[in-house]
């Protein structure tokens, strides 16, 4: 009896923790354009065409006073990293980056930002 305990009470624990892992599904929300934050994680400052405009995983900013607006990517823009999980993808026969509606085409040591 004592080892029946034993073997359901474990039974038990295992079931748990396997439903509480099976119950962990991260989603990751992004602002919609025009939507106004206070912090941003992690930007990294690009000039383009004399503007001042704020990327971190992604993500496009504009300065407005001391908080940040989400924009669209401005086109012709070059960056060194691509975000995480952007896609392959081939347009016309060409080799293309995406993420998030956003199309890259790799130059060099960098990506641009393009329109498709």
């Amino acid at each position: 009896m004592k080892g029946l305990k034993l073997i359901l009470a474990t039974m038990a624990f295992f079931g748990l923790t396997m439903a509480a892992n099976a119950q962990r599904t991260v989603v990751r929300t992004y602002p919609a354009y025009g939507t106004v934050v206070t912090t941003i994680s992690r930007p990294r400052l690009v000039v383009h065409k004399k503007k001042s405009f704020y990327y971190a995983d992604g993500i496009w900013y504009k300065a407005k006073g001391k908080k940040y607006v989400v924009c669209a990517a401005p086109k012709g823009v070059k960056i060194s990293v691509l975000p995480r999980s952007s896609k392959v993808v081939y347009v016309n026969g060409r080799r293309l980056y995406k993420y998030r509606g956003v199309f890259y085409k790799r130059a060099g040591r960098h990506y641009v930002v393009v329109t498709v």
